[in-house]
């Protein structure tokens, strides 16, 4: 099931290709959020990264999971056109498997504290029922620069 389609995450996220990294999210609610990568041999890191034995990078996956985590942190504000999630800490990071072009990628954020303008989130990536990555992300809400506001 679908809560929010490839459509909807870019009119939340400023990300555009090759570094929008959720294709969408399945699951959402005040405290939790859970959002889908499919991981396909297209994806212009698998030429340079391992390219006799294509694996999706640790850095990446950490970006997919924190880009997860944004959607949930603006999803429902009025003016989230005016405002920024960035990506201010990654602690605890662990890659427990590879991860392949034709895995698909389920990444399940959740909150651990939320203040105005900052979130701290926990969350593992799993392919098949298999944790392959875990992290937790600190973000931090912004505002845009003006002349960048009327986009989104």
């Amino acid at each position: 099931m679908t809560i929010l389609d490839i459509d909807a995450i870019q009119a939340i996220l400023p990300h555009r290709y090759p570094f929008l990294l959720v294709d969408r999210i399945v699951e959402m609610d005040a405290g939790r959020v859970v959002g889908i990568k499919n991981v396909t041999y297209n994806e212009p890191f698998f030429t340079g990264h391992f390219p006799d034995f294509p694996v999706m990078p640790g850095v990446l996956i950490v970006e997919a999971m924190a880009q997860t985590a944004g959607v949930q942190v603006l999803h429902g504000m009025a003016d989230r056109a005016s405002k920024l999630v960035l990506l201010v800490a990654i602690e605890n990071a662990r890659f427990r498997r590879p991860v392949r072009p034709g895995d698909q990628l389920r990444m399940e954020m959740a909150v651990v504290k939320r203040k105005a303008t900052v979130a701290k989130f926990a969350g593992k990536a799993t392919v098949d029922g298999q944790v392959v990555a875990e992290v937790e992300v600190m973000c931090k809400l912004e505002n845009k620069p003006e002349e960048q506001q009327t986009r989104a």
